[in-house]
């Protein structure tokens, strides 16, 4: 495997395969496989993370 490249805040890296990913900095899967590098650099650069909704209050115990 080649040495990861980040775009984005995300890493694309190469499989042994030849096919492309785009990973999360933990090493998740988060796109792929692409043929191209290029490709997977393409979409990495429009990815975006949405944060986690806010935390609703429970009701509270009487």
């Amino acid at each position: 495997m080649s040495a990861a490249k980040s775009v984005n805040g995300y890493l694309i890296t190469k499989a042994k395969d030849g096919q492309w990913w785009v990973d999360s900095n933990g090493g998740e899967h988060i796109a792929g496989p692409f043929p191209t590098e290029a490709l997977a650099i393409e979409v990495a650069s429009v990815l975006q993370d949405t944060p986690p909704a806010p935390k609703r209050r429970g009701a509270k115990p009487e």
